[in-house]
């Protein structure tokens, strides 16, 4: 069934602030710069921001007649043409917000982005930098000694790291809601747009639309989930005063977009993660969960798979799978005072009800449906009592909250020590894993927006017919979700979600008609990008919350890293050491202020003068709280109606009131996601078109050489990879060094000797040596002065890379072959008597061919060029003269087509 209506694309995406003396007038575009809205913004006002939107959409003729009428309003002298009276102060994609300490008011504009991904021909872009701009002028500034420290520490967070944005993807949410809120019924649709005519001013958007048939299409757009958004307080203040264009909600974590190529069938494999503003902050200083059920470091990663060739949410093929990492459910913290590398961890309050945890269990079966799966990573069995204290209030919690839930809602516990089975020789960590994954994803399920394929019903598959989740008529849906934790939510963490994530590819693959087998295995081209990207997100998740990239990856675990990971990993033990011991603090007050938990007052003490932020995160600490909910009834009732499905996604009246939906023309701008993805009537440029660019497994995993099965499910040797030489600058210099030694190199060695002796180089040898490329050749260099010595080549076998082994003499049907194609390219040639007499005597067998073109003489070394006809000639220097401001007088079909263009365009 199609798409009952498409994704409001907003049309305020280039932004222009123009400032006088008492007014800051920001004018906002669509990209095509058809369409415009202005915003003014009070600049007498010292304290109080002042902004009046007239929600009217401006042509471009109407735009400039009104700057031009302020231009020439704000001069000093009526008439005076020297001075100007408006000024144009800075250029921006986007609004951050509004932002005041002890002065007035300040606006963050973005200034610079950057595209990351692609979802369905919706951009997602990322923060590359901000400016800040301070809105009252200095006539009415009313200064305050300790503004410039307020300003410094709401700076400390830096925009420009990992925040992104999009103008017509909702990213606070998943994409199964994003596309279960396109496929509405058409009946629930006509009811809400009659609810929200209100609000637009223009009394004939209807008009036609009726008399047309279905050339109407329903636009929605959805209210953002506030948990995952980061510049909510700062909109905060003008969100109920400007149209909802001018809101751009940006997110804080990770995106990552990669290309599997499959036989020349592109599949984007995106992943991205959202990180909470609730209870944020950085490692030591944000443990536990506070009063209101909000954890530290919750991050939602979502891994979505769509196939490139269709690039459309109605038409094209899409699959998400969604898990949860998080801090344990519980009132605890570590204290940070004694300089030790891990502080005892202290239970700061009893809970003996789980009420913490079971308010935070009620926001997830909201969001996720059941059942939501626990992985507790942390140590069960330790010497001296440290994370064992966690894993036995966790188990007691879960235990209580069971008993009142209906059975087949229940909460599933999966408790296992990584740490022990790490250390164990015998057992192997990923292999665990994988089982838990199997068993994860078989009662999730996964979400994908079509129904399962003809030759899966044809051919049955044992591990599909098992699958949980939700099955309906476009497809299936993700119920439930697994919640994995460890103390830090870091190390451990990242490895069980990409085991579990790397299970629902395999799924998501069969899904879409990809592979025969929901399988993957290691060490193959897909597994491998999925690897990096997966890495590239705890890297990015652990800097923003520990201080320093993971200390222990999917390599580590797999026991294959090289003995030079080691040293590293102690740099970033040290790095994430000193994090946490000195800058810490800061990071914590600059994440407070940014978010809006501390407002500074006058009267009041200071951020940097509060012992601790404890007060400022639990707010039961301050005031006294609504009623508690009941000890055994600790659930929404709405939520447990609607389970297995999550109550956020359930077609009700709460969830309708979250919507806008509006009717546009099937080709208006605001829904038109073909024109705004490839602009067909904008002069573009490739820097722009192909700006993104990602990984490919075809070009950067997939070996060079010749014979290789070009799937991406192939398992390759482990130093096979197309990646090599471009890993970083050393690996380079190191290929070139060793390609500039090999050409004074002897000949290599015969194939049975290069064989035997790779095989008696050691593990650390063979990583290495996959640092250098397949093409080059590299060779272990004797002593100058020992001339009896020979080189010993470790290069593949001639033939291996080849496809031929050249040392050896061709067949006569390969000297004919090469014979034709010699002839093939003398025929080319420009020929005279003498070579056609040698022609002539060519052998029996060779093929002659006589030139046939267009051109009397076309070859590889001369091309006469083409009669220009009158006409074009006489355009061309009409051109010419319209450089140098010669105009010609313009013809009939000049004027009628002008008028046809302009009547197509703009009326």
């Amino acid at each position: 069934m199609p798409a009952a209506a498409a994704p409001i694309i907003s049309s305020v995406q280039k932004l222009v602030l123009y400032e006088t003396r008492a007014r800051y007038f920001l004018v906002g575009s669509n990209h095509a710069e058809t369409k415009y809205r202005v915003l003014k913004i009070d600049r007498t006002e010292p304290k109080d921001l002042v902004i009046i939107d007239d929600r009217h959409v401006y042509t471009q003729q109407e735009v400039r007649e009104l700057l031009g009428r302020l231009d020439l309003g704000n001069r000093t002298k009526m008439g005076q043409k020297g001075s100007s009276g408006l000024f144009r102060a800075v250029s921006a994609f986007g609004v951050v917000g509004f932002v005041r300490f002890l002065e007035g008011y300040y606006i963050v504009l973005i200034t610079k982005r950057r595209k990351m991904a692609d979802i369905g021909g919706h951009a997602i872009y990322k923060v590359e930098d901000t400016n800040m701009i301070y809105i009252p002028n200095d006539s009415v500034r009313i200064t305050h000694p300790d503004e410039a420290r307020y300003l410094r520490i709401f700076q400390n967070v830096d925009l420009s790291s990992n925040f992104y944005f999009s103008y017509s993807y909702d990213l606070s949410h998943s994409l199964q809601y994003n596309l279960t809120v396109l496929r509405m019924p058409l009946e629930m649709l006509k009811s809400e747009t009659t609810q929200t005519r209100q609000e637009s001013f223009d009394i004939f958007e209807d008009e036609g639309l009726i008399t047309q048939g279905g050339s109407g299409v329903f636009g929605i757009c959805s209210e953002p989930y506030m948990k995952y958004v980061w510049n909510g307080e700062l909109l905060d203040i003008i969100k109920n005063t400007v149209h909802r264009d001018w809101l751009l909600y940006i997110i804080h974590g990770f995106c990552g977009q990669s290309k599997l190529l499959i036989y020349g069938r592109p599949v984007y494999v995106t992943l991205i993660a959202r990180r909470s503003s609730k209870f944020a902050g950085t490692r030591f200083l944000k443990r536990g969960a506070n009063c209101e059920g909000d954890v530290a470091n919750e991050v939602e990663t979502e891994q979505i798979l769509c196939d490139a060739s269709v690039m459309s949410f109605t038409a094209g093929s899409y699959s998400s799978y969604v898990q949860v990492r998080g801090s344990v459910p519980l009132y605890w913290s570590q204290d940070i005072s004694t300089m030790m590398p891990k502080p005892p961890i202290t239970l700061d309050q009893a809970d003996p009800f789980a009420h913490v945890a079971a308010l935070h269990f009620d926001q997830m079966l909201q969001r996720f449906g059941s059942p939501i799966i626990i992985l507790n990573l942390v140590k069960e069995r330790e010497k001296r009592k440290h994370e064992r204290i966690l894993s036995e209030e966790l188990v007691a919690a879960v235990t209580y909250l069971n008993q009142f839930l209906p059975p087949e809602h229940t909460i599933i516990y999966i408790p296992w020590d990584m740490a022990k089975y790490t250390k164990s020789k015998l057992c192997n960590v990923l292999d665990r894993l994988n089982v838990i994954a199997e068993s994860v994803v078989k009662k999730t399920g996964f979400f994908v927006n079509r129904p399962d394929s003809y030759c899966s019903i044809l051919r049955p598959d044992e591990k599909w017919n098992e699958l949980g989740g939700c099955v309906i008529p476009t497809g299936r849906l993700q119920t439930g979700v697994l919640r994995t934790n460890c103390v830090d939510c870091l190390d451990r963490t990242n490895t069980a979600q990409f085991m579990v994530g790397k299970c629902a590819l395999a799924y998501q693959l069969y899904s879409l008609g990809l592979i025969d087998k929901p399988n993957l295995q290691f060490d193959t081209d897909a597994v491998r990008l999925f690897e990096e990207l997966y890495e590239d997100h705890g890297d990015t998740l652990s800097l923003q919350y520990g201080g320093s990239q993971l200390v222990h990856r999917v390599k580590t675990y797999r026991k294959i890293a090289p003995w030079t990971q080691h040293s590293k990993d102690i740099m970033q033990t040290l790095s994430r050491y000193y994090s946490n011991a000195f800058s810490d603090a800061d990071r914590q007050d600059s994440i407070n202020l940014f978010l809006g938990v501390f407002h500074p007052t006058e009267g009041k003490p200071h951020l940097w003068e509060l012992p601790t932020d404890f007060y400022l995160h639990h707010k039961n600490t301050m005031r006294l709280l609504p009623t508690r909910r009941s000890y055994t009834y600790w659930w929404t009732p709405e939520v447990i109606k609607h389970l297995p499905l999550p109550y956020d996604e359930v077609i009700c009246a709460a969830n309708l009131k979250k919507l806008i939906v509006k009717k546009f023309h099937k080709y208006e701008e605001e829904i038109d996601i073909h024109n705004e993805f490839f602009r067909p009537y904008e002069l573009s440029s490739f820097d722009d078109t192909f700006c993104l660019a990602m990984t490919s497994s075809a070009r950067d995993f997939m070996p060079k050489t010749v014979g290789i099965d070009p799937s991406p499910f192939t398992v390759r040797k482990p130093d096979e990879t197309g990646k090599s030489v471009l890993g970083n600058k050393s690996n380079r210099e190191e290929a070139v060094l060793q390609r500039k030694t090999a050409a004074s190199a002897p000949p290599p060695p015969s194939e049975e000797a290069v064989s035997s002796s790779s095989e008696d180089d050691s593990g650390t040898d063979r990583e290495e040596e996959g640092s250098v490329s397949q093409r080059s050749t590299p060779v272990k260099m004797t002593d100058t002065g020992d001339s009896t010595k020979v080189t010993e080549n470790v290069v593949q076998p001639m033939k291996e890379v080849y496809g031929i082994n050249l040392s050896d003499g061709l067949s006569e049907e390969d000297l004919s072959i090469y014979s034709r194609f010699v002839q093939l390219g003398q025929s080319q040639h420009k020929q005279d008597k003498s070579s056609q007499q040698l022609c002539s005597r060519c052998p029996d067998g060779v093929i002659k061919l006589t030139p046939i073109s267009a051109f009397s003489q076309d070859n590889i070394y001369e091309v006469q060029p083409p009669r220009v006809d009158r006409k074009s000639t006489e355009i061309f220097q009409a051109h010419i003269q319209a450089s140098q401001g010669i105009m010609q007088p313009l013809g009939k079909e000049d004027t009628s087509m002008y008028r046809e263009y302009i009547r197509n365009r703009y009326l």
